[in-house]
């Protein structure tokens, strides 16, 4: 029984005459199931054909109970005791390790039979179960870790990752006589405590070492919409304050973070 693609479906018409070979392999089966988009319902589709002249193929439908094609966890629990468990004690690797895990489960059943989150998954994870995760993290670094506060950096290096890989530390300087970078080892590397010396948005890494896009369809999902409209509130006031500031002595001036290079 061979399992076919629902493209290969598209591509070919339900009745088709088959050409005689010189060599008649043997006669094949298989069946498809297709998800419909608005429907509870999984149509199995069903091919048997035979090579011979003039021989078609024929294909047979039935109806099945099926959920819908967007990757769902709406019947899995999903549990984050692990994660505080991890964050509470201070266990950041683990709690990052754990981190990926659950953003695995939550991006649907392709990513968990391959393993990984890939950057097209990103929008099945829900705005509920990305927020929890990111609130769990700011709250047991002093809001130092979670992807809102790495979000709030790459807008301030205006979204570009070399600067931003830098300044979160996931790169370190080369010992040359001209300014270079390189990717720090995973996960040797990595500062895995929470000190004074480590960078802020340092963790959690969760696969963003595989590539930019992932990350970056992290930063634009709808549970951190409200980051972007926070970093336009604070260009505003510290350009209220810069006016005000302009003609008071130096010890009164406010000064921010600066992450721009």
């Amino acid at each position: 029984m061979a399992t076919n693609s629902l493209h290969s479906i598209q591509q070919h018409s339900l009745i088709k005459p088959h050409h005689p070979s010189h060599t008649p392999p043997s006669t094949l089966s298989s069946s498809l199931f297709l998800k419909p988009n608005t429907t509870n319902t999984k149509l199995t589709l069903t091919s048997s054909f035979s090579y011979c002249s003039n021989s078609y193929v024929t294909f047979s439908l039935s109806q099945t109970a099926s959920s819908t094609t967007t990757p769902s966890t709406s019947q899995t629990t999903i549990s984050y005791d692990l994660l505080t468990q991890h964050l509470s004690s201070k266990n950041y690797q683990l709690a990052d390790e754990e981190t990926r895990r659950l953003l695995i489960v939550l991006a649907g059943e392709p990513a968990q039979k391959s393993g990984y989150v890939f950057s097209s998954e990103v929008q099945f994870i829900s705005e509920t179960d990305l927020k929890i995760i990111d609130e769990l993290w700011r709250e047991h670094s002093d809001n130092k870790f979670g992807y809102s506060v790495q979000k709030k950096i790459f807008e301030k290096v205006n979204g570009d990752f070399t600067k931003f890989f830098i300044k979160v530390g996931w790169m370190k300087k080369l010992d040359t006589e001209i300014e270079q970078y390189n990717y720090k080892s995973f996960p040797t590397e990595f500062i895995w405590e929470l000190n004074d010396d480590t960078p802020e948005g340092h963790l959690p890494l969760t696969n963003a070492l595989r590539g930019t896009q992932l990350l970056y369809n992290i930063f634009n999902h709808p549970a951190f919409d409200a980051v972007k409209e926070e970093q336009a509130e604070d260009a505003v006031e510290n350009k209220d304050n810069t006016s005000s500031s302009s003609s008071s002595p130096l010890s009164k001036s406010i000064f921010k973070t600066d992450y721009s290079f």
